[in-house]
């Protein structure tokens, strides 16, 4: 499971981890986003341990959508040491979700 992340905890979850972190920007009346959902879900499980996997919701915490340009949803953003180092805008196979967190471990 993704783990929530908000305005209040982008910096210490995302910005300060030691670990690569992907980050689904969604909202809950977004089609697409339903469909990438379970995926970044089942990345959650999959890479536990190794890389910090969280969803923001764009509805709720606007402060690092904007910050990061996102203006369309689903927008999956990955950071290493607290830069942006992918970005994937849209629905996406899980494979591409995949690809860029092994690149990075």
């Amino acid at each position: 499971m993704a783990l929530a992340i908000t305005d209040a905890t982008f910096e210490e979850v995302v910005l300060k981890s030691t670990k690569p972190v992907m980050v689904d920007f969604w909202a809950a009346w977004c089609g697409p986003c339903r469909m990438v959902g379970p995926i970044i879900d089942q990345l959650g499980e999959e890479y536990e341990g190794k890389v910090v996997v969280g969803k923001v919701d764009v509805d709720a915490n606007q402060e690092f959508a904007a910050k990061y340009g996102v203006r369309n949803i689903p927008t999956v953003l990955v950071f290493h040491n607290g830069e942006v180092v992918g970005k994937q805008v849209g629905v996406a196979p899980k494979q591409t979700y995949a690809d860029s967190l092994d690149a990075l471990l």
